[in-house]
């Protein structure tokens, strides 16, 4: 069975504790958005995506493809509480995306400075 995004995203509501209501406005769209994105008549931008997911406490992949990445992340996280040992490797190599998703805020300081100095 294909998961689709509204089934996803209403499981992942209720499983959040949340009414409709409570995730628009923490996603600030209109409880109407919401409702149309669990209806399957709409769906939401990629901005207003990437903030579900943050509000729901999970990957991007859960509500897109419904495929939970839980498992993977608790065997693969770091945590400052417990820090890897020396030459410690995970087996897996940063790739650009996954680079630009993590470290996003640091791109929009470092041209932030560039600008501060090479600016008008």
């Amino acid at each position: 069975m294909e998961n689709k995004f509204n089934t996803q995203l209403s499981q992942l509501r209720r499983q959040a504790g949340l009414s409709q209501e409570q995730l628009a406005s923490q996603v600030f769209v209109t409880r109407q958005s919401v409702s149309k994105w669990e209806q399957g008549e709409t769906t939401p931008d990629l901005d207003t995506l990437i903030s579900l997911a943050t509000v729901l406490g999970v990957s991007l992949d859960e509500p897109v493809s419904g495929r939970s990445t839980a498992t993977h992340q608790t065997e693969t996280e770091t945590t400052f509480d417990q820090p890897e040992p020396a030459g410690a490797t995970t087996g897996h190599s940063m790739n650009f995306w996954e680079f630009l998703a993590n470290y996003w805020w640091a791109l929009v300081a470092l041209a932030g400075v560039i600008g501060v100095f090479f600016g008008h």
